[in-house]
This record gives structure tokens, sequence and C-alpha cells, in this order.
């Protein structure tokens, strides 16, 4: 876990097949000015069950209340946090995922999920079948999520891969994925109540704009950036624009701007 700088605190979660070191090239600059907090979140869970271990891992820190910042898996992680602990979240970033059972991803969904959506679903075949080849399973990820195809260098990618290496820690990670009926269930019941919090929507590529048409749904305060020739893995492909938006929008100067394209 990360745990570095003073102010106000800000929570980094991640997805998969990532670790906390997803962030590594954003936390010094974040830490200037903000207590930054990123936990492991290789086990995955539904998006009420991830929330409640934030929730756990702040309190064992004595912060009460924080912004959240999630990618991929971690948008449900952090999502589920503003949706249950409203009061303890001063304010919401997202990026690079989909809601189960949301609407406005219609579109995106149109022709299919990805494929390893359903192969990584299917209890025990994808641990059976990938145990020996991690490192491959991983890097196939970590170069699609980066605009260039080139990936993310060989000492991250084997710290990555370690994280999700044998049978044990991949039923974990799939737990992500395995779990989504659930969330969906979960956001449908939580939904409702709206979220009145300032939320920052930052798509790239492959997920674009979905997840802010999904937010525009239910969320009043929202702002929506489009990051171009950007891969999924925003934190390390983009960091230095991935900043530009996400420290003043933590600041407060970026709200409520509609859908702004940082150069």
């Amino acid at each position: 876990m990360i745990d570095t700088g003073t102010g106000p605190a800000v929570v980094l979660l991640h997805g998969f097949p990532h670790t906390e070191r997803l962030w590594e090239l954003v936390v010094p600059r974040l830490a200037e000015h903000h207590r930054v907090i990123a936990p492991e979140l290789v086990a995955g869970g539904s998006a009420v069950e991830l929330a409640a271990r934030v929730a756990e891992l702040l309190d064992g820190l004595g912060v009460e209340r924080a912004a959240l910042v999630g990618i991929d898996a971690g948008v449900q992680a952090a999502l589920g946090f503003a949706l249950r602990y409203p009061d303890r979240t001063e304010r919401l970033a997202v990026m690079e995922a989909v809601l189960p059972g949301v609407a406005g991803a219609e579109a995106f969904a149109a022709g299919g999920l990805p494929w390893w959506f359903g192969f990584h679903q299917v209890p025990g075949l994808a641990e059976t079948v990938l145990v020996g080849h991690e490192r491959e399973y991983v890097d196939f990820f970590l170069r699609a999520g980066t605009a260039d195809g080139a990936g993310i260098g060989r000492e991250l990618t084997d710290a990555f891969a370690a994280a999700y290496t044998g049978g044990a820690a991949l039923t974990a990670a799939f737990e992500h994925y395995r779990a989504m009926p659930r969330t969906a269930d979960e956001l449908a019941a939580l939904t409702p109540q709206r979220l009145k919090l300032p939320v920052l929507a930052i798509g790239a590529h492959p997920v674009g704009q979905v997840l802010a048409s999904q937010l525009a749904t239910f969320a009043d305060d929202l702002t929506s950036i489009q990051l171009e020739n950007c891969g999924h893995l925003i934190p390390l492909d983009a960091p230095d624009r991935l900043l530009e938006a996400l420290i003043p929008w933590l600041d407060g100067r970026l709200t409520s701007l509609g859908v702004a394209h940082p150069s």
C-alpha cells in the first residue's frame, strides 16, 4: 500500500491486472498537497464489498473523509464507497470502466462485452488455464492498455504479474468479474438516491465516454473529459495529462464544465 503526503486524503483504486504501482507516476505530484493512499486491490468483490474494505482501511488510518479515484475494476470500489458512504466522500473521479447493469452503455455493449469478461466469470476455468502463463496473460492486457502497444516496461510488468501468479491469486482477482451480477443488483438498489457530490469521468481508449453516459443517469454534478491518443492505463500512459485534469478538479477549480478536451 502507498500512504504518503499530507493534506486532504485521496484514495487511488486500481483495477485488473494492476497493483497500486499503477499510480506511481502521479503519486509524487498529488502528494505535494494531499495525503495519497493507494491500497492493493488484487482480490476482487462486488461494489459494496470493496467499498466496505476501503472504509475499513480508512478507519484503520484514521481518515474520516477522502476523495476517491478509481480506474477499471477500481471504479466499482470507488463508486460503491461514494454511494454507501456519501458523508465520507469529498469527490469521486472514475475512468475507463463499464458499470454492470447501469443504463448508458448499450451502444458499447451492442456487439458483446470484451471476451475476457465471460472467460473470467466461469468459476474455476480461467485460473486453471492460466497457471504457468500468468506473465504472458498480464502482459497482453498491459500492451493493449497503452496507446502505442508497447506496454509498461519489463520491471513494472514483472511486478504486476507477480501479484497475479498462482491459482489462488487468480481466483481472488477474477472475483472482480464474478461479482458483477451482485454489483449490478447493488447499484440498482443504490443509484436511485443519486450522487450529489462532484464527479469527474475521464475517458480514453477503449471505453471513452461510456462511463460518463452511465453516470449521467444518477450523478447531479458531472464533469466529463476525453483523453485522445491515450490507452486504457491512463495513469501510466498519460500521467501528465491526467494530472492536468485531476489536480485542479481535486482543488475545486475544475467543476461542472461538461465535456473538456485537455491537449
